[in-house]
């Protein structure tokens, strides 16, 4: 089942002193329930750009854009919201955390926007995300308790509380040590498989990008397959 169909997306954004800008030139993309991808691409390669629009904060210029075969030019600006607060995981490199709220305030924060039985037991539901990724003991510790391989489990629990079925992660080991990075893409993985969700990952680490069934390239714009295999003197040449 196709949960994300892209078509010929553009975007290109006006300037004031010259002509538009194209960040994205003509990107074709299908990702499945379930997918495994990586995205690598050096800074500039509008990176940030596709995540925003995989992630439906933003609409492309161009081309077709569907999230679960529908258009997301169709959906007014208040579904928009409920369907990214509901389905959608971002998971960034700076954990964005909430400072001087405890790691179960920061996992219970996003069920707040949550309805029925979600709300209702936001507090039981965080403890078990917190648990599932082995934090379950550390619900009351404030984030600057916490190291950064904890900060990172709590940033996961948050994105993943309300079970999306697409997970965006956003070069999520960028600010962790090697062993520590290797260790939350597993655990990534794992609560990903877990639920079903689709798990994208924009990553300059070749061993990261190894992970995913699918190794796509973005450069100038333009999105293209790396192969089903890893290729890591491709991978290796995408500075960080």
């Amino acid at each position: 089942m196709t949960l994300l169909h892209l078509a010929g997306v553009t975007r290109t954004v006006e300037l004031v002193d010259g002509p538009p800008l194209t960040i994205l030139s003509g990107v074709d993309l299908d990702v499945e329930v379930g997918d495994r991808v990586s995205v690598v691409g050096r800074s500039g390669s509008g990176k940030s750009t596709l995540l925003n629009l995989l992630g439906l904060l933003d609409n492309p210029t161009s081309g077709d854009l569907e999230f679960d075969g529908r258009p997301v030019r169709s959906f007014s600006s208040a579904e928009r919201d409920r369907v990214r607060g509901r389905d959608v995981g971002f998971i960034f490199q700076q954990f964005n955390l909430l400072q001087g709220r405890t790691a179960l305030e920061n996992v219970m924060t996003p069920l707040l926007y949550a309805s029925g039985k979600q709300f209702w037991q936001r507090a039981r539901i965080a403890t078990e995300m917190l648990e599932r990724v082995g934090l379950g003991h550390r619900l009351g510790a404030m984030p600057d308790k916490l190291s950064g391989g904890e900060q990172q489990r709590v940033a996961i629990a948050r994105s993943l509380v309300r079970g999306p079925r697409l997970i965006l992660a956003d070069e999520p080991t960028g600010a962790l040590d090697l062993e520590t990075g290797a260790d939350v893409m597993a655990l990534l993985d794992e609560v990903a498989t877990g639920s079903g969700a689709a798990l994208i990952t924009i990553t300059h680490d070749p061993a990261i990008a190894a992970l995913a069934s699918r190794h796509l390239r973005l450069d100038h714009g333009v999105l293209t397959v790396v192969g089903e295999t890893v290729v890591p003197d491709e991978l290796e040449a995408v500075p960080a």
